[in-house]
């Protein structure tokens, strides 16, 4: 018997009308499930956005403030012309250290300036790549300069990078050295005490690179430079630490000693007070390029009575 055709069905209005309150309801929740997830993206984010903004102003800090890491006390909780008084007044102030912070060498000692010839400043930290790189190309020719009275050389020791090893190496090291300066009258020996810890092989690496150093070892290129052994002996000493601070405090700030960016890093080297372009010489040694930069030729060098053009008070020619 042949089937009879079945209609399709037609939905009433009710349940048309329950069909699309079903699909709104749907839709409702799927915008609020939408709604849900972009309101954890943007928690999230701004989570990541203040932890970045976080880091990013600790990074400035640091950069700002390099001795306010790893615990270590620093001199910019004074103002500049805190700084500088203290540089003059404090108890721990090196005996032979002027009111700028810096250890005049001459040859005839400690304090003495030669009368009408240039004064080469050298800024350094002990553990600065730049600062050994300096050292080694210029100090063993600028004690050939001192002991001819051709210059006078004014040192000044920075301890603003103990963040970059994990035994406070550059305050240990300017402290083992301001010692012998405080103990020791032959400016000699101190002269060839920097040339040891700066001397390839021993100055160590900085960051993740550095092998701590002992004060033993530190005693031992102290000896080998001359210094007697009774001097070497105590100069693993932190007596100088609040002077110190005190200089990293004001020297910053010093404008003649900053760049172009109106920064002041070390190395730094200045010829009767003006900065001096390291990095001005376009051919030769830098030694080379110092000596233009003074006006004495290369076969001068050590020659008592030779005595550069610039003297006591010109400005570096340039080249």
């Amino acid at each position: 018997m042949a089937q009879k055709s079945q209609e399709p069905h037609r939905q009433t209005h009710a349940e048309r009308r329950a069909e699309q309150r079903a699909k709104a309801q749907a839709r409702a929740e799927q915008q609020a499930k939408e709604r849900k997830q972009q309101t954890i993206i943007g928690v999230i984010v701004i989570a990541v956005v203040v932890v970045l903004l976080a880091v990013a102003g600790v990074a400035v800090y640091h950069s700002l403030h390099p001795q306010a890491s790893g615990g270590e006390s620093s001199g910019t909780d004074l103002t500049v012309e805190q700084a500088h008084e203290q540089l003059k007044t404090l108890d721990s102030r090196p005996t032979n250290a002027d009111d700028e912070g810096g250890i005049l060498i001459s040859k005839d000692g400690y304090g003495k300036a030669v009368e009408n010839v240039p004064t080469i400043g050298i800024y350094m930290d002990f553990i600065c790549p730049g600062c050994g790189s300096v050292n080694r190309q210029l100090d063993a020719n600028l004690t050939k300069l001192v002991d001819a009275g051709q210059i006078n050389l004014d040192l000044h020791f920075m301890a603003f990078m103990d963040r970059f090893s994990t035994d406070d190496y550059s305050s240990r090291a300017a402290n083992a050295i301001l010692y012998v300066s405080d103990h020791d009258s032959n400016p000699d020996h101190l002269l060839h005490a920097v040339q040891n810890l700066y001397a390839e092989g021993f100055q160590p690496q900085e960051g993740s690179a550095y092998v701590p150093v002992s004060d033993e070892q530190i005693k031992e290129q102290l000896t080998n430079a001359g210094v007697p052994e009774e001097v070497a002996g105590k100069a693993a000493t932190r007596s100088y630490d609040d002077w110190l601070n005190a200089v990293f405090g004001y020297t910053p700030h010093q404008e003649n000693l900053q760049n172009s960016e109106g920064q002041m890093s070390t190395p730094t080297v200045t010829i009767n007070g003006y900065r001096w372009d390291m990095n001005s010489a376009s051919g030769g040694t830098m030694f080379d390029a110092l000596l233009d930069a003074i006006g004495l030729k290369p076969d001068q060098v050590g020659v008592e009575g030779d005595l550069p053009s610039i003297g006591a008070e010109g400005k570096p020619i340039a080249e």
